[in-house]
C-alpha cells in the first residue's frame, strides 16, 4: 500500500543578493545578523554593530570574493569584527550579568520553583563567567557556532581563521564552558 501526498515543486534556493544591492543583501539578511549581535552585546548596541557591518559591507564590496564562500560568513565576518570593538562592553555585561546571578542565588526559595529559578540563575552565572573568561578567538567562534549557527567552514571564513584552528578553538570553549557548568567555575 502506498500512501500519495501532495506536495509542491521542490524548493529552489534563492540566489544570494548582488554585494552592491545593500537593500537586497539587508533584506536578505540582516535578521540574522542583528539575532547574532543582539546575543553578544544587547539590542541596542546590535543594532548599530548591524547598520555599521552593512555599510562596511558595501564600502569593501569588491573585497568579497564568492569563490571563498558564500555571502553570509562573510557579512558575520565583519560583524564580527566590529563586535570585538564591543569587547569590553561585552565581557563588562557577562561579569555584571555573573555578579547579579551570584547575588540572586542567595535569596532563600520557598517552593520547588523557586529553588528552579535559583539553579538557573547560578548556571547563568557560571556560563557568563565562562564566556567572560574565554579568549577572543574561542569565544567568536563558540558564539557564530552556537548563536549565529554557521558550520566551521563559514566560521573559519568569517573569521579569517583555518578550519583546523575553528575546531580547537570550539572544543577548547566548550570544554571550559562544560567544567563551568560541571565544576561551578571556569578553568
Amino acid at each position: 500500500m502506498s500512501v500519495l501526498t501532495e506536495s509542491g515543486p521542490p524548493e529552489v534556493a534563492e540566489p544570494p543578493p548582488d554585494p552592491a544591492d545593500v537593500g537586497a543583501v539587508f533584506d536578505r539578511y540582516a535578521r540574522e545578523l542583528l539575532r547574532y549581535a543582539t546575543q553578544r552585546v544587547g539590542e541596542q548596541a546590535a543594532e548599530d554593530v548591524v547598520a555599521q557591518t552593512f555599510l562596511v559591507a558595501y564600502e569593501q564590496r569588491q573585497r568579497f570574493d564568492p569563490a571563498r564562500g558564500d555571502l553570509l560568513p562573510w557579512l558575520y565576518g565583519i560583524c564580527t569584527n566590529l563586535l570585538r570593538r564591543q569587547r569590553r562592553t561585552e565581557v563588562r555585561n557577562l561579569r555584571l550579568l555573573a555578579a547579579a546571578s551570584s547575588r540572586a542565588e542567595h535569596v532563600e526559595a520557598p517552593d520547588t520553583r523557586g529553588s528552579e529559578r535559583v539553579d538557573a540563575q547560578r548556571s547563568v552565572a557560571r556560563v557568563a563567567r565562562a564566556l567572560a573568561g574565554l579568549p577572543r578567538r574561542q569565544r567568536d567562534v563558540l558564539l557564530l557556532f552556537a548563536v549565529a549557527e554557521l558550520e566551521y567552514a563559514e566560521i573559519a571564513t568569517a573569521l579569517g581563521i583555518p578550519l583546523g584552528s575553528v575546531q580547537s578553538a570550539l572544543h577548547r570553549a566548550r570544554t571550559k564552558i562544560k567544567s563551568a557548568l560541571t565544576d561551578g567555575g571556569p578553568r
